[in-house]
């Protein structure tokens, strides 16, 4: 039999406030509250996670579908993943080591190049460090070496290349259209192969001037192009037979027919893509039609018989090489009449930017550090583990002597300003249509952070030949103007200084408590004094605190007062921290006029012994809009009771025009919209919803014809059920809990849209792992009480579509 492996590179451009270290919510990917989090529900989480059903559409098996393939997981994704779905990241670590059982000892798992950038365009220390940083960060997370390097774009040149192989990696995987000529090992004639005639069923050696060599695997490119683009996947046993249909009988040596795309494929970009996925696999595997494998087993079973040569400065992605990372070559997504000339001066000026810092950067570090660039090159230990201890080691390991608190603190800024250098070359930047898009402001964002750092610890003032440069890169959208005009809208206002952020700790403080220590995203916070004082509508805080960045160590004591004097008018100033003296006068003149509720006398104190104002606009977004839902709760409910008496007036009109056929006035119509949804909204949220209730509801909306907001409605039952689903996995033994998840689901699946149910599913079938066999046990000892649970396990199991054998007493026996 042949051999066949599946290649999924999992990937999505980082997301964070580059000073907050975390992902503000995004409108865009609704309802959820960012992009990650809405694609870790579309593709990583079904793939850890993926269904076989049978001819009726019932669960009969759930498999990790990253144990059966080979893949590879961005860094700056994979970090985002082990802190908000744990679960989803040990099934990927789980994985990893499955796979080595089954694959001769290889992990199916491989690296990948630190944040996705374009090597061939990244200068030598980059390459080194983007190298060094991907096998660090995967041996943290896999605890083993990488054998396999995954390339961002699979964009390549030699020199890359032979980084990969001095830091001990064995195999790369190219696209076909990037190999150049091929030879039999020892032979003397070169065949072209251009033009994607390579054959992708053997590994080649490339042989690099240093001497060393590497592996690589170029995939089936037809395959592959039918799975990302052309519906392979609507079919599971047409993907496998398309798989199968590769192999040639007229080839003499065990071929590996394999593809290669991105994982998100696999359900984000083709919904259910991950069930099809693993009906192709397992249909494979039990049928005997092929074997299995991964690309570290079959390198050893099936060393190389071939070399090749490739061309330099290609990717998978872009036609012209990788020309769409610097230039208008047009390749985009397809925007009518906008032009990519911008991606140009958008690389030039982030060349310039980090050209010009370098030699200061190694200037400054070689006062505290022996080697700045080796130094840098270690920092992702440092990065992976941002503790007392590590910092230590880290300082132990390359500082030239000990260093004081405050040397430490620019050490660690220096570093922090080299990451953001390389950050701030994030491929997506330039992937797309237009310079004003997310992905490209996100990289302007690194870079303003790299500016801002470099102020700081260096006194340089870039900016603004920065801004220079960037002004040359020129948006197709009229008032964005240019690369300079975004910077000034989009990055210096998302930029966080520790005022600013003592001025949202201070507004913050007046709508929801803090102890004594507090956490602000990558910030601490310790409360020295503190004076909350609420009298109406009005509310002060005022007081001081040490703020510290948990990534730098900077540190500073900071003087705050914030005013909220009734809806969204609020007022904050920040002070440093200077005396004792200084601060008591500001309680006392503050105090007095807010006690004789003086606001224009306790604006002008703040104004005048507070140097930096705010309002409730300068606040991160996330807790801006907690606040802003706070103050809008009156009248969001004043308008729904407005509406409500609306609807419930004229439903006898409403019905009435409904049995003549005539369709509802739009204001009507509106009004019974916003009223039924809201009362349905707030029942899903409701862990004790009335399902009679809820069918009156529904019942109401479909006679009436009214619209149902089905995204919202189906993602707030559907959090509560998984709540609930949760609840009963930590204590399955509580029957009553177990009748009403019975309830919810029934209702449920009766709804006029589909609610996602993949979490109860898993949640089931764990309690049918870990404590189905103690109640059956129990049952067949003659407990009544066990044999009544057995029956609504069993019958919940059947609402949520499991299959369910006829002797439900082998599920005690099943895994």
């Amino acid at each position: 039999m042949g051999y066949i492996c599946v290649h999924g590179h999992f990937y999505q451009p980082p997301r964070e406030n580059p000073w907050l270290e975390a992902i503000e919510q995004q409108d865009s990917a609704y309802p959820y509250h960012d992009w990650n989090e809405r694609v870790t529900a579309e593709c990583y989480a079904p793939n850890s996670a993926s269904r076989i059903l049978d001819d009726q559409v019932r669960i009969v098996n759930i498999v990790n579908n990253y144990g059966c393939v080979s893949y590879d997981f961005g860094p700056t994704l994979i970090s985002w993943l082990e802190a908000h779905s744990p679960r989803v990241y040990q099934a990927i670590l789980a994985a990893d080591r499955v796979s080595r059982e089954q694959f001769s000892g290889h992990g199916s798992a491989i690296s990948q190049a630190y944040n996705h950038m374009i090597m061939p365009l990244a200068n030598s220390r980059d390459k080194k460090t983007q190298v060094i940083w991907g096998i660090r960060d995967f041996e943290h997370r896999f605890g083993r070496k990488p054998e396999g390097m995954w390339l961002p774009e699979t964009a390549v040149d030699l020199e890359t290349l032979d980084l990969l192989a001095q830091h001990g990696i064995n195999f790369t995987v190219l696209a076909p259209h990037q190999a150049k000529r091929v030879r039999k090992i020892g032979g003397r004639n070169w065949r072209d192969v251009s033009g994607q005639q390579v054959d992708p069923t053997m590994v080649y050696r490339l042989r690099l001037a240093s001497r060393r060599t590497i592996n690589i695997f170029f995939y089936d490119g037809p395959i592959s192009r039918g799975v990302a683009f052309e519906r392979l996947l609507d079919n599971g046993e047409r993907f496998a037979q398309r798989l199968l249909g590769a192999f040639n009988e007229d080839r003499t040596w065990p071929e590996l027919v394999h593809v290669a795309t991105d994982g998100e494929t696999y359900g984000h970009h083709h919904p259910k893509g991950e069930m099809a996925l693993t009906y192709a696999l397992e249909y494979i595997r039990n049928n005997q039609l092929a074997d299995l494998t991964n690309y570290g087993e079959y390198l050893e079973r099936h060393p190389p018989t071939h070399e090749v040569e490739i061309f330099e400065n290609s990717s998978w992605s872009c036609v012209h090489g990788i020309e769409r990372w610097r230039s208008d070559c047009g390749c985009n997504a397809g925007h009518a009449g906008w032009n990519q000339a911008w991606r140009g001066p958008l690389r030039n000026a982030l060349d310039w930017l980090r050209d010009t810092l370098a030699p200061r950067f190694e200037a400054k570090a070689r006062e505290f550090l022996k080697d700045p660039w080796a130094a840098r090159d270690d920092y992702i230990l440092a990065m992976l583990d941002r503790s007392p201890e590590k910092r230590a080691e880290f300082l132990a390991r390359h500082a030239v002597r000990e260093l004081s608190e405050a040397e430490s603190v620019t050490v660690f800024e220096l570093m922090e300003l080299q990451r953001h250098l390389m950050l701030m070359y994030t491929s997506c930047g330039w992937f797309f249509d237009e310079l004003s898009g997310l992905e490209t402001v996100q990289v302007i964002q690194y870079a303003c952070r790299a500016v801002q750092l470099s102020q700081e610890v260096l006194g340089d003032q870039v900016e603004e030949g920065f801004l220079q440069k960037l002004a040359e890169a020129k948006s197709n959208v009229p008032e964005h103007q240019d690369g300079a005009c975004i910077y000034r809208k989009f990055a210096r206002p998302a930029a966080v200084d520790l005022e600013k952020l003592a001025a949202h700790y201070a507004i913050t403080s007046l709508f929801k408590p803090y102890g004594e220590h507090a956490g602000i995203y990558c910030y601490s916070v310790d409360l020295i004094d503190n004076r909350s004082m609420e009298a109406g509508q009005m509310r002060l805080a005022l007081g001081r605190a040490r703020f510290t960045s948990e990534i730098t160590r900077e540190s500073q004591e900071i003087v705050f007062a914030a005013l909220h004097f009734g809806d969204h008018n609020l007022h904050c100033g920040t002070q440093l921290f200077r005396s004792e003296e200084t601060y008591q006068k500001l309680v006392e003149e503050m105090t007095a006029a807010y006690s004789k509720a003086d606001i224009p006398e306790a604006l002008r104190v703040m104004d005048k012994e507070l140097g930096s104002t705010y309002s409730l606009k300068s606040m991160f977004r996330d807790d801006q809009r907690a606040i802003l839902k706070q103050i809008l709760t009156s009248s969001l409910e004043e308008a729904e009771g407005a509406y409500r008496q609306i609807y419930e007036h004229h439903v006898p009109l409403a019905n009435f025009l409904r049995d003549l056929g005539i369709p509802l006035p739009k204001a009507i119509r509106t009004a019974a919209e916003f009223a039924l949804n809201s009362r349905l909204r707030r029942a899903f949220a409701s862990e004790d919803m009335d399902v009679e209730q809820i069918r009156k509801l529904l019942q109401e909306a479909r006679s009436g014809g009214i619209a149902l907001d089905s995204t919202t409605l189906e993602y707030t039952l559907r959090i509560t059920i998984e709540r609930l689903f949760e609840r009963f996995a930590a204590g399955p033994g509580d029957r009553v809990l177990l009748q009403r998840l019975e309830s919810l689901v029934e209702m449920a699946r009766s709804l006029p849209f589909e609610v996602v149910l993949w979490t109860p599913q898993n949640a089931w079938s764990d309690v049918r792992r870990t404590g189905f066999a103690e109640f059956s046990r129990r049952e067949q000892e003659g407990d009544a009480e066990a044999r009544a649970w057995m029956q609504d396990f069993l019958a919940l199991g059947e609402k949520l579509k499991v299959h369910i054998p006829e002797d439900a007493a082998v599920l005690a026996h099943t895994g």
